[in-house]
């Protein structure tokens, strides 16, 4: 069984109960699933659940490389220079992250407020950027646009492979046919 859900803001991405906390499990009561991946609880967006380790494995090891695709709400309108690092691959210390697709967009058409809404500044306009990697480190969005100078205020996971968070609202999810080609390029499509 493979299961997309649009994770909201705040949620937890496991099972089990935390006090005054949500969970999948306030949202999702299909037995035997477990999250492939995971999005922080400041994130939002798409999140895969299957019963079937393999698959699991196959969508989250970064060694499969299958394209994971971010919109980023940031402080500012990033430069062109800022979106040539972001695709060359950006030093954050620890490591390099690998070469990702990065380009500015207009707010996603159809995407849903957040609750509670971001940070509002009426001096520092925001900007979208979408960034497709197929990598997936901790809080490595975040780090990469605060990095090149861009904060991320908004961090929504719009698809994994050709599967998209568009027709889910926040807390709703779908059972997609693990055997279906969903885990092509979503630039493919």
């Amino acid at each position: 069984m493979l299961v997309a859900f649009n994770k909201p803001f705040g949620v937890l991405c496991k099972f089990m109960p935390e006090e005054g906390r949500p969970t999948l499990a306030d949202f999702i009561r299909v037995p035997g699933v477990y999250p492939a991946g995971r999005l922080d609880a400041d994130s939002e967006g798409l999140l895969l659940l299957t019963d079937d380790g393999p698959l699991q494995a196959r969508i989250a090891d970064p060694r499969h490389k299958l394209a994971k695709v971010y919109w980023a709400q940031v402080e500012g309108l990033p430069t062109e220079a800022a979106l040539a690092t972001l695709r060359r691959g950006v030093d954050l210390g620890e490591f390099t992250t690998l070469p990702a697709g990065a380009r500015l967009i207009a707010e996603p058409a159809g995407l849903w407020p957040r609750d509670p809404p971001i940070r509002y500044r009426a001096k520092i306009p925001t900007s979208w950027i979408e960034l497709t990697l197929r990598e997936g480190r901790n809080r490595q969005v975040r780090r990469m646009t605060a990095k090149v100078g861009f904060p991320t205020l908004r961090l929504v996971r719009a698809a994994i492979g050709s599967v998209h968070v568009e027709g889910l609202a926040p807390g709703e999810w779908r059972e997609i046919d693990p055997s279906a080609p969903w885990a092509q390029d979503p630039r493919r499509r």
